[in-house]
């Protein structure tokens, strides 16, 4: 295959646009993403808390939260991922 093929498909693949649903539902996922990322945070950094948990509470649904996201952003990636292909 010449480069000038090979350069032709990959430029045309780079190309494709979206549909509005699509680019919708990925801002929707980075959205949710960032909320459950700052939630996490800030149920373990916010000292003065509404909830009554304990500390140690505090840290590991804190730190659920966090993973539950990161968790969700690599979903989120795959499957935009899938989408392009």
């Amino acid at each position: 295959m010449t480069k000038q093929r090979m350069f032709s498909q990959r430029n045309s693949h780079n190309n494709k646009q979206k549909s509005p649903v699509q680019r919708f539902l990925f801002v929707f996922g980075m959205v949710f993403f960032l909320m459950y990322l700052v939630l996490g945070l800030m149920i373990i950094f916010w000292k003065e808390i509404p909830l009554a948990i304990s500390p140690a509470g505090r840290y590991t649904f804190g730190g659920l939260l966090i993973i539950y996201s990161f968790i969700r952003f690599v979903r989120l990636l795959n499957k935009n991922k899938e989408n392009n292909e």
